[in-house]
């Protein structure tokens, strides 16, 4: 049993950019392996979605949560949340590693300026496979 339950607290609610294939491909898969329902997401081009809480502008650059707690996360701290709850146990593992989140801090920060460069080369590609792998 995950040391996980679905009380409030526990609860990551990810925001997300619907129009990047990369992003796209990286949400596909953490849905599929949401068993414990413990993510939640919130496609940032809603036309529906009304959010005061944070500045949806600086979430398109920057991948933004929010903990159940209420408490905002931003960066790579996201991934690191949302793979806790999931059900992918490397990537768990992946993150429980204090050398890669640090790393993956790191590479996160370039990924991120550059995202929309590189997600047009390889997103695609990335969506499709998540698609075939995770159907």
């Amino acid at each position: 049993m995950s040391r996980y339950t679905k009380n409030a607290p526990d609860i990551l609610t990810i925001y997300f950019d619907g129009s990047c294939p990369l992003c796209l491909a990286e949400i596909h898969v953490l849905k599929s392996n949401n068993q414990q329902q413990l993510l939640k997401f919130v496609n940032l081009n809603d036309p529906n979605l009304i959010n005061t809480e944070f500045n949806c502008q600086l979430a398109f650059e920057i991948i933004h949560a929010r903990l159940g707690s209420g408490e905002l996360l931003k960066g790579s701290r996201v991934f690191e949340e949302a793979y806790k709850r999931s059900d992918l146990k490397f990537m768990k593992y992946l993150f429980s590693l204090k050398p890669f989140k640090l790393l993956y801090r790191f590479i996160y920060i370039a990924f991120a300026k550059y995202r929309h460069q590189i997600s047009r080369f390889i997103g695609p590609v990335l969506l499709k496979l998540a698609k075939n792998l995770y159907p």
